[in-house]
């Protein structure tokens, strides 16, 4: 009920801020020729999209786990495209109301021409950078500074070019509104960029541990900073699936990435991050010494059990993405759960299969079905090889109606999300059923 209230708060409360400043335009009684007042209302909503389009990926708790951390960039990209198709639009209509217009473009233009001027250029140095992303080869760190560099020009240069236009400001409900909208962008930015990364309670945690599951993956046990047993220790409070960034530095310009905690989420469990080492920021994970320290900011995501109510689970895990069903099937344990609970594992070969062990444990503490699936098996194996399949989903899952009342969480590689999502379509398993979190951050 609350993860649903959520969504109705924020969606109502995105959808005031994007169309407030348009609305109260259409209510005015200025009047203006049909091609201004279309530059007019496609400005406004450009301006808000793009409030809105900053806010989306600031983090704030509450509105990752309503809508989980893929719908909430999902919807920030979309924006994106949003803004600029409007701004194109305000621009053409600026023109169409009157051709000596043209020259606001130019470099000797008024100071709000050379801002509005400057903010598209930068909107489209923006745009460039996320369409181009997967083919350019800098690392993620400087595409990320150079995205927020050009978001924050773009950001600034709108607010100056209304400002200087000295039009709309002059009502007074209208300047009330942008004080409203400049207020919320910069109290949003500057809780995520400046407050929680400097002053964040509980963000602070030390490693106890560092321990190899295999010869490229290893688990990192933290605890609290006030000590293992300290009454006053800040503690990560958090649902099981949910992930935390992770960085090594308090500064703000530290390399910071996600993890999805790996331990059960009741309390007193210390939070755990099963990592795979596959570049430097991992590498370097893996040889940290207990009493390190490391800050995190979570928990964030709805890739979890419970938000929803269902009959029983399916979880399809490759690699480390068995992360969020480990932290799902501790919790459900340790609760007692007694719904009937699938789980299906893919890796290369036996050997990268993950915590074995504990799954032949919480076997016989839950109503749970493990699977193995090997791409590269060695002779002698008699478990499933190859792909999920529809062949493999028709062996596991129950019957149509009874396979419509479950719940499937899906992680790990893209290539094998795809394909089972392709695979649970077909099967046509209805998609809010479905869920998956891939920390496409682009």
């Amino acid at each position: 009920m609350r993860h649903q209230l959520a969504r109705g708060v924020w969606s109502a409360a995105l959808g005031a801020a994007l169309l407030a400043p348009v609305l109260l335009r259409l209510g005015s009684d200025e009047p203006g020729s049909l091609w201004m007042e279309l530059s007019v209302l496609t400005g406004l909503l450009a301006l808000s999209a793009l409030v809105c389009t900053a806010v989306l990926p600031s983090r704030l708790r509450s509105l990752t786990s309503a809508f989980g951390i893929d719908g909430v960039l999902g919807v920030h990209r979309c924006l994106g495209v949003v803004v600029a198709i409007l701004v194109l639009a305000h621009i053409a209509f600026v023109v169409a109301s009157n051709p000596a217009n043209v020259a606001l473009l130019d470099t000797d233009a008024p100071a709000s021409g050379r801002a509005g001027t400057a903010a598209t250029l930068a909107l489209g140095g923006l745009v460039a950078l996320a369409v181009l992303r997967h083919r350019l080869r800098h690392r993620y760190e400087v595409w990320r500074w150079l995205h927020v560099a050009l978001a924050g020009a773009v950001l600034v240069l709108s607010g100056l070019h209304v400002f200087w236009l000295n039009h709309l400001i002059q009502d007074l409900g209208m300047r009330t509104l942008f004080v409203l909208l400049a207020a919320l962008a910069l109290g949003v930015l500057a809780y995520r960029w400046a407050w929680r990364p400097a002053f964040g309670r509980g963000s602070e945690y030390l490693v106890r541990e560092v321990r190899p599951e295999n010869d490229t993956v290893s688990t990192v046990v933290l605890q609290a900073r006030g000590g293992r047993h300290a009454v006053d220790s800040p503690s990560l409070e958090f649902a099981p699936g949910q992930f935390a960034w992770l960085r090594l530095d308090r500064s703000l310009a530290a390399q910071e990435h996600p993890f999805t905690m790996a331990s059960g989420a009741h309390a007193g469990h210390s939070p755990e991050f099963t990592i795979r080492h596959s570049g430097d920021f991992t590498s370097t994970l893996r040889r940290l010494r207990p009493g390190s320290p490391v800050w995190l900011d979570g928990p964030h995501g709805s890739f979890t059990v419970d938000f929803r109510a269902a009959t029983g689970l399916v979880m399809i895990a490759g690699g480390v993405g068995i992360t969020p069903m480990m932290s799902m099937l501790r919790t459900l344990a340790h609760r007692g759960d007694r719904r009937p609970h699938r789980l299906i594992v893919v890796a290369g070969m036996v050997e990268e299969l993950l915590f074995r062990a504990e799954l032949a444990q919480l076997r016989r503490q839950l109503d749970l079905t493990v699977v193995e699936v090997l791409r590269r098996p060695l002779p002698g194996w008699s478990g499933f090889v190859g792909e999920v399949d529809a062949r493999l989903l028709a062996a596991v899952l129950p019957g149509p109606f009874r396979r419509n009342q479950l719940d499937y969480f899906v992680c790990g590689p893209p290539a094998l999300v795809d394909s089972v999502l392709a695979e649970l379509t077909e099967l046509a398993i209805p998609a809010p059923r479905v869920h998956c979190e891939q920390f496409d951050l682009v």
